[in-house]
């Protein structure tokens, strides 16, 4: 028994298995964060809320997007001073970043001109605040990934939202839960994890001391390039949002973002399945073995369809129950057969996926790119076709099948030139890789049962 606990121990220490349980423990503490202030908010306000949340993303994924890559590149396996180095040029380009944000922030309060729009108002007045707020813990969070320790970076981020939890939790115990309050709770929180990473050395901050020009401009030379295709992806899972919020309202939105919220429980095991295989894609890749490049991604991707099959029948029949436990109100609404339509359409996600996935390995990212511009004119196009048509959230929820066609129209034509593959294999090898997995399950079971003391 001690030795069993040992093992599992031990497994626990392993960085991919901390990076992902960390994935899987923030999408259920954030998915839980929704689920409470929800029930709580009245759709409207909900609505400007989320506008406000997907915009703050929108603009820390330039931040993110130019410094994050260069800084792990140039950071990992370094000496102490040139870790110093790259630390502190990371911290002053942030610090440059921050203060542009500020700058607009500040001009955006002094004009008398406001935006009609409750959330894009509220994010233009607050987002230079959050940019410092946040600043520590971005800083602290790309040293953890740089360092593999993905420990630190479960942390840091259970601490932030766990904060916000508790946060959010108060101000409803005592009946003062509203738009600015949430916000206010989100600065608290932010603010709290930026000072504990200051305080645990965990932000270098000292570090910024030791920058230098040449380092400063090499992680911008690498940056630039990075943040078009982070900027651009950012846009594509946010495109929805604001046309929706725009064209038929913050209530509207609400209701489609639960289906969305709900939809991150599928987002788990496509990102572990992603972490896990992209080692032995870019292994067999630089071995030259095209065939077991192919073989992986029609394994994986096959295998993550037929497992989903269930759960998207489950999800046809208990949508409303799902509904049910986040939030009673929405039972009325179209929630339930949104949620429907982006499970059903989900059974098509492992393959564009993973196609994505082998496409960087066999070092194409330019296609990648290409790719995602032409999923993100496919999916504005079809919003506004499909509001056009329907005149309610159902036009968008069924136009998101029209870019995940076209990222797999692409991809595939793509990886034809690599290595021809039918489509078709990938479901086929996915059947014989479940069949193979529930014998060897059971027959586990069943040595253990054997072994096991009567």
């Amino acid at each position: 028994m001690l030795f069993k606990i040992k093992q599992i121990l031990e497994k626990l220490k392993n960085p991919h298995i901390v990076n992902l349980l960390g994935n899987a423990i923030m999408t259920v503490l954030n998915t839980v964060q929704v689920a409470v202030v929800i029930n709580y908010l009245s759709k409207e306000i909900m609505g400007n809320y989320i506008i406000f949340q997907s915009t703050i993303g929108l603009v820390d994924t330039f931040r993110a997007g130019l410094l994050t890559t260069a800084f792990i590149t140039s950071y990992a396996g370094t000496s102490k001073e040139r870790s110093a180095e790259v630390a502190g040029s990371a911290w002053f380009l942030s610090i440059l970043i921050t203060v542009v944000f500020v700058l607009v922030n500040a001009i955006y309060l002094i004009i008398p001109f406001h935006m009609a729009d409750g959330g894009a108002d509220l994010f233009v007045k607050w987002f230079g605040l959050v940019f410092i707020i946040t600043l520590p813990s971005f800083i602290a969070s790309c040293i953890a990934q740089a360092e593999q320790r993905f420990d630190r970076l479960l942390y840091i981020r259970a601490v932030s939202t766990g904060l916000s939890i508790a946060l959010v939790l108060i101000l409803i115990f005592i009946h003062k839960l509203t738009l600015m309050t949430l916000v206010y709770s989100g600065f608290i929180s932010g603010g709290i994890t930026s000072l504990m990473t200051i305080v645990l050395g965990w932000a270098r901050i000292t570090t910024v001391w030791k920058k230098s020009t040449a380092t400063m401009k090499a992680l911008f030379a690498f940056g630039k390039f990075s943040v078009g295709t982070s900027l651009g992806s950012n846009l594509f899972r946010n495109s929805d949002t604001y046309i929706i919020n725009f064209m038929l309202g913050p209530g509207t939105l609400a209701v489609y973002n639960l289906g969305v919220r709900l939809m991150e429980l599928v987002e788990i095991p496509l990102r572990s399945f992603a972490a896990t295989v992209m080692p032995p894609l870019s292994a067999a890749y630089n071995q030259g073995n095209k065939y077991h490049v192919i073989y992986l991604l029609k394994k994986y991707s096959g295998l993550l369809t037929i497992i989903l099959i269930p759960v998207v029948l489950g999800s046809l029949f208990f949508a409303d129950v799902a509904i049910w436990i986040v939030d009673k109100k929405y039972l009325s609404s179209e929630a339930a057969n949104v949620l429907r339509v982006f499970m059903t359409f989900a059974l098509l996600y492992p393959v564009e996926r993973f196609m994505a996935l082998t496409l960087d390995a066999i070092n194409q990212p330019k296609v990648n790119m290409i790719k995602l511009i032409f999923m993100l004119a496919a999916n504005v196009i079809g919003d506004f076709v499909g509001i056009w048509i329907f005149g309610n959230i159902y036009g968008v929820a069924l136009a998101t099948i029209l870019p995940i066609i076209t990222g797999m129209i692409i991809s595939y034509h793509w990886l034809q030139k690599y290595e021809k593959f039918a489509l078709w294999d990938v479901y086929k090898i996915g059947w014989l890789e479940t069949q193979w997995l529930i014998k060897d399950s059971l027959a586990m079971l069943k040595k253990k049962k054997d072994a096991s003391p009567q």
